[in-house]
């Protein structure tokens, strides 16, 4: 039975469900059918999360595409054929402290990839999110921030954490502890955007397949969430917000408001600058 040899990490809010779309199209890679296994992240776990509608969520759609058993895990790769390129994008990784030790153990010479975004604009993206479902009970963006610590605390899912899994440094350092530099490649949500087919085919060569095969990048997403050609393929998954398109590409999307954008850039600025030097990129402009 296949395992991955490649593994899309995160971050949420980044372009995941976008790079998924593009990485299967591509002939020579399979992708599970499922988006957010999540199996690294909550193997052997029970989910028991306290957030507002966190339990209809869990039920509903977490259980559905999360994969906490080794056995159903291998069974979402069942259906290669020959396909170089095995893999799966399930951007809880980045932020789960356990996910690298898991993936070294089952997969260590997996190549990694990961999607990062602006902090500041990824905390609103994942905070309007939430807003859009109707899970969010505060209005004011920076009121939801000021909860997050407590919510954390009470256990409520890694969907409220808006300003946490934004400090990219400790989490993408686990990986480079972890795993061989070579092993892992780092895109900016940015580099996405602005470039796709060029980001593409320099994700294709990383994972050793086509870079001359052109996916269909017109299917973009608003950073409100809504969807403009058509919905994913990840049936399960669709009562899953994260799962529904809710994130990428984005199109330019609301700001969150300036002394809220200048307080957390201010929060974020000291891990921006060991992040640039880890990834060897110029995120300056993550702190204006």
């Amino acid at each position: 039975m296949h395992m991955p040899n490649f593994l899309v990490i995160g971050a949420a809010k980044s372009g995941t469900t976008a790079l998924y779309r593009y990485l299967n199209e591509h002939p020579q890679v399979y992708m599970s059918p499922v988006k957010e296994t999540n199996f690294f992240a909550l193997e052997g776990e029970r989910l028991d999360f306290r957030g507002p509608r966190d339990r209809e969520v869990l039920e509903r759609s977490v259980n559905v595409s999360s994969v906490t058993g080794l056995e159903a895990y291998r069974g979402l790769f069942g259906g290669v054929s020959g396909e170089k390129a095995i893999g799966e994008a399930s951007p809880l990784y980045l932020y789960s402290p356990k996910a690298p030790g898991r993936i070294r153990r089952y997969v260590p010479e997996a190549k990694l990839v990961a999607v990062l975004r602006d902090p500041v604009e990824r905390a609103y993206s994942g905070f309007l999110m939430m807003r859009a479902c109707g899970r969010e009970p505060i209005a004011d963006f920076a009121s939801a921030l000021r909860e997050e610590g407590r919510r954390a605390k009470d256990n409520w899912e890694h969907s409220w954490h808006y300003k946490r899994m934004g400090f990219y440094h400790a989490q993408l350092k686990r990986y480079y502890d972890a795993f061989d530099r070579g092993q892992i490649r780092v895109y900016l949500h940015e580099d996405l955007d602005a470039d796709t087919l060029g980001t593409l085919q320099n994700l294709f060569g990383f994972l050793g397949v086509d870079g001359t095969f052109v996916p269909d990048i017109s299917v973009r997403h608003n950073a409100s969430g809504a969807r403009e050609n058509g919905a994913l393929p990840v049936s399960p998954a669709e009562l899953n917000p994260r799962n529904a398109g809710l994130e990428e590409r984005d199109l330019p999307g609301p700001q969150p408001p300036p002394e809220v954008r200048s307080s957390l850039a201010a929060e974020y600025r000291e891990d921006i600058l060991k992040l640039q030097d880890l990834v060897r990129r110029d995120l300056s402009g993550w702190m204006q």
